[in-house]
């Protein structure tokens, strides 16, 4: 359906996140997948999506003068937020035990940021979803970490995992979004794309 409205279209996705890339073939479209190295670093007074959004559009500014006219590109970032602060993709085992460790019954913020890019205009989207944790033992933490080393994911833990069907009592919100793509977002910004931007 989308694929229709958006034919004169190229949409170029930035992510390496296979579950991101997922969403998108799900979702029917056409796309390229574009990488760049970008270092992740944001102003340390931001908070909650403003961090987010700023890194969304920090790995869109690093395609600046590259897109042609029928271009659009997709940058995205995803954070838990959890005790007043970030938490990003653990640094090593240590920093995921501790992270999961942190998130053990209680209920934390998972936050993502998607920027579409053109040749002429740059818009943001963000939505929140709420996560509840069980009491996570230290005995199940090292078995999930052990079993599916989730270093490359925001809190240390993919919620499509076996930690998110042991652990997980409440989810408040897009179930897409903790993976890392609010869909229902994206799909509606594209679908309106023309109005939008």
């Amino acid at each position: 359906m989308l694929k229709s409205g958006l034919k004169k279209y190229k949409i170029i996705l930035a992510s390496g996140s296979p579950r991101r890339q997922q969403f998108f073939k799900d979702l029917d479209l056409d796309f390229e997948i574009r990488l760049k190295d970008v270092a992740e670093i944001y102003p340390p007074n931001l908070i909650e999506e403003d961090i987010t959004d700023y890194l969304a559009v920090l790995k869109s500014d690093a395609f600046e003068g590259e897109l042609l006219p029928n271009e659009i590109l997709i940058t995205s970032d995803t954070i838990v937020w959890h005790n007043g602060k970030a938490l990003g993709k653990p640094k090593d085992y240590d920093d995921a035990f501790q992270m999961l460790q942190s998130l053990s019954n209680t209920t934390h913020k998972v936050i993502t940021s998607v920027c579409f890019k053109t040749c002429n205009a740059v818009t943001t989207i963000s939505d929140t979803t709420l996560v509840t944790f069980s009491v996570l033992t230290d005995a199940v933490i090292h078995y999930y970490l052990e079993q599916y080393q989730p270093y490359d994911k925001a809190g240390a833990y993919g919620i499509q995992e076996w930690i998110g069907f042991v652990g997980v009592t409440k989810i408040e919100g897009s179930h897409p979004n903790v993976m890392g793509l609010p869909v229902h977002k994206v799909y509606e910004f594209l679908n309106n794309f023309e109005k939008n931007t």
